[in-house]
């Protein structure tokens, strides 16, 4: 096998949450691209639809989109049979689905908090759980977290308190299950980007630019596309000796 033949994804089934649109379409194309047939949830099921069309009529893979609520364990449940029903396996989770408030801590709502922390920590947990009960009978797999820099970070000049607990969150429940499933075969990662275009960012604003952008090494954002490299990784066999790893691509934003 050459080191470019553990990238292929050819025979494997990858189920994307929140990829729809974003950096989830982005992971979802290239996961496609590298073989993998698609299951696309979120929310809103008809975009999810619409968007494994067209994804499979780009790359000539199968694709499935459907309706799926991370923070409804029946949800993750349900998605993941669908899965298991359309690929006849599932090898790959991609917990991308997420959900971000900018407020300083006084403003926060309860109801803003209870949101992020049931879509951002509780969404990856429960997706999780209902994937690994396929995975372990199955001889395992690869769960790759969506977490970010501001679990490490806290940005600045948008005040986003409880989304960056929540990415801390997640790098930490990363490693958790990463642990407790390595006897199981199912390897958890994670992938931390920085500042990326997409509709939740808004690098483009000039008021950000001395803070999101100048301030960073490379000073500029990334594309989607950047960052999906790094979650390919994680799902191929490219990174069968890697579990519990958080893997940072910011552009060099929190080296400084």
């Amino acid at each position: 096998m050459s080191i470019l033949d553990t990238f292929d994804l050819t025979g494997r089934t990858a189920l994307v949450t929140g990829g729809y649109r974003g950096l989830g379409l982005a992971f979802a194309t290239g996961l496609a691209e590298a073989g993998a047939d698609l299951v696309i949830g979120a929310r809103d099921g008809d975009a999810s639809a619409r968007a494994a069309l067209e994804l499979s009529e780009r790359t000539g893979r199968r694709a499935l989109g459907l309706a799926l609520d991370v923070t409804d364990p029946a949800s993750c449940e349900a998605a993941v049979q669908s899965a298991v029903e359309f690929g006849g396996s599932l090898e790959v989770l991609v917990n991308n689905a997420g959900a971000c408030f900018h407020a300083p801590a006084l403003d926060v709502t309860a109801q803003e908090l209870r949101t992020v922390l049931d879509t951002n920590v509780g969404g990856v947990f429960e997706m999780s759980r209902a994937v690994a009960r396929v995975m372990i009978p199955a001889g395992g797999g690869s769960i790759v977290n969506i977490g970010s820099m501001s679990g490490d970070i806290v940005n600045r000049p948008q005040l986003q308190p409880i989304y960056n607990a929540s990415k801390a969150a997640v790098h930490h429940l990363t490693k958790s299950l990463a642990m407790e499933w390595a006897e199981h075969r199912i390897r958890v990662n994670a992938v931390a980007p920085g500042y990326v275009k997409t509709e939740m960012a808004p690098v483009d604003d000039p008021a950000l630019r001395q803070r999101w952008i100048d301030d960073a090494p490379m000073q500029r954002y990334a594309m989607p596309e950047e960052i999906a490299p790094a979650v390919l990784y994680f799902a191929a066999d490219a990174s069968s000796f890697a579990t519990g790893s958080v893997l940072t691509v910011d552009g060099g934003y929190t080296v400084v």
